[in-house]
């Protein structure tokens, strides 16, 4: 079947399925505008495809998909000509995910990260091997947890997500599963028999239960106490002023305080507003806001430079506008967050 992937990504009809797979392994699966809009026009045709039960979206290598084509990203940004369309379309189709009325099935073997989250969380059913690893590390390039972070990340347990937001740490797929993020956990040497019985019966529900392995948390218990302990904090400053006073005495504090510390202060304070916002909105409300935040940030200083030290100049370190957390204006990041007019997404 050709909805306009080319090499990029592939659509199937097997039995009862339509079989997405991501096939960029070379790139560890980045999203690009053309697999966006191809995935898009494929779900549109399947939705109203009595043939079609169910959609299964897979991918080709060691990762499901790391993220977005960022390097692409910077260099259209960097030449005057930041692409906006390539994101407004790519949040489209997470709202057209959330919202797609027959089982999405995401089969998540290989890290999955930025975009990836984008195309595979939203879904009905979140199936993670032993193999996966979850993190949504934009903190970390001067950016924000976008495709749809703001409506995924609240709902976890323990302030989890506001964790996961701030840091940009990665978890497996034992936490994902206790934290609510994977429905299932399989083991990835099951997954070919788990394809063929989806095709074949269309029921995902029934057909998990007989592959489903559960798995044990990653994070022990007085990790997550003092995740839930710390991140629960109603400001940001909150958040560093708890974890500083336990730094010096607990390894956990100490080390959390340094990751956040080394992110950007700017996305930091934006993330931190935008997770706690998003605990109250819908997903369609969710991309209006995280599109107005992109806009913004793509016109900002500390997404490039996020980039630029961490791909162009590799391993060097980035010189965060402003580099303290004291030094962010509250304005500033107000303005993150203010409607954009005519140019506001459509969903």
């Amino acid at each position: 079947m050709d909805f306009g992937g080319g090499d990029e990504i592939r659509f199937e009809r097997t039995g009862l399925a339509g079989i997405v797979t991501l096939t960029r392994p070379k790139a560890l699966n980045a999203v690009t505008h053309n697999m966006v809009r191809a995935l898009s026009r494929a779900l549109t045709d399947w939705e109203s495809d009595a043939g079609v039960s169910l959609v299964v979206i897979k991918a080709e290598g060691r990762a499901f998909s790391a993220g977005g084509d960022i390097l692409h990203i910077y260099e259209a940004g960097r030449a005057g000509n930041p692409p906006i369309d390539f994101f407004a379309d790519e949040y489209r189709l997470n709202a057209q995910i959330a919202r797609f009325p027959k089982p999405y099935v995401a089969l998540i073997d290989g890290i999955v990260m930025g975009g990836g989250v984008g195309v595979s969380f939203h879904g009905s059913h979140r199936i993670m091997t032993e193999n996966a690893q979850f993190a949504m590390p934009e903190v970390g390039i001067g950016f924000f947890p976008d495709v749809g972070g703001s409506h995924l990340l609240p709902d976890l347990g323990g302030h989890f997500g506001m964790y996961l937001a701030l840091t940009g740490n990665r978890i497996r797929y034992g936490d994902a599963l206790w934290s609510g993020l994977a429905t299932h956990t399989v083991a990835a040497d099951g997954l070919t028999g788990l394809i063929e019985r989806l095709t074949e019966t269309g029921e995902p529900e029934g057909v998990l239960r007989g592959f489903f392995q559960a798995a044990k948390r990653e994070t022990d218990r007085d990790t997550l106490e003092a995740i839930a302990r710390h991140f629960s904090k109603p400001t940001l400053a909150g958040i560093l002023e708890s974890l500083e006073s336990e730094a010096a005495s607990d390894a956990f504090a100490a080390k959390t305080l340094e990751t956040i510390l080394s992110r950007s202060p700017t996305s930091l304070s934006v993330a931190f507003r935008q997770i706690g916002a998003g605990l109250t909105m819908s997903m369609d409300d969710c991309m209006r806001m995280e599109f107005r935040i992109l806009n913004r940030m793509l016109a900002g200083h500390d997404f490039y430079e996020g980039i630029r030290a961490a791909i162009i100049d590799k391993g060097s370190k980035p010189n965060w506008r402003p580099s303290r957390l004291e030094d962010v204006d509250p304005a500033d990041i107000d303005s993150y967050f203010e409607p954009l007019g005519e140019r506001e997404l459509t969903l």
